[in-house]
């Protein structure tokens, strides 16, 4: 399994594919406050529902200083697909090596209705300016995470 990363840490460094194609890189954010949050699969209900609400909270994200980037083992173009069919606004990166979601703690062992399975844990790192883990969240709930982490960071 995994290690988890703690507030301190030195975020691990990517450079992952868009839903275009177009190479994204923590490193271009230097400067900026990220959430990274790791999600399961593009199109699944639960990981639809936690896009949609950081599309609808993106501005005000962006005007307290944060920058998003959602995580998922999927390809370029089911995140093109997704990106559509929802109308995200938030960016979103493909893992399909899982290289990213193993350095941040976000796969590995988990329970799934009861039984124990390794998949991606829903997890959210928030990185500080100078690429340091601010906040390190694993396991959490799709649903009514943004209104959470918003309220956890005084926005």
């Amino acid at each position: 399994m995994s290690e988890r990363l703690e507030p301190g840490d030195i975020a691990p460094a990517f450079t992952l594919p868009d839903a275009d194609g177009n190479e994204i890189s923590l490193a271009a954010h230097k400067g900026r406050k990220v959430i990274v949050y790791f999600y399961p699969a593009a199109l699944t209900p639960g990981c639809t529902k936690q896009a949609c609400d950081f599309t609808d909270n993106l501005s005000v994200l962006a005007q307290a200083g944060y920058d998003v980037i959602g995580v998922s083992p999927d390809k370029p173009e089911k995140l093109a697909k997704f990106r559509e069919q929802e109308h995200l606004k938030v960016t979103l990166v493909g893992d399909p090596s899982k290289e990213v979601l193993t350095a941040y703690g976000a796969f590995g062992e988990k329970k799934l209705y009861g039984k124990t399975v390794t998949g991606v844990i829903r997890s959210t790192v928030i990185v500080d300016e100078e690429g340091k883990v601010e906040r390190a969240l694993y396991n959490v709930k799709a649903t009514g995470h943004v209104a959470k982490i918003i309220k956890d960071l005084g926005i």
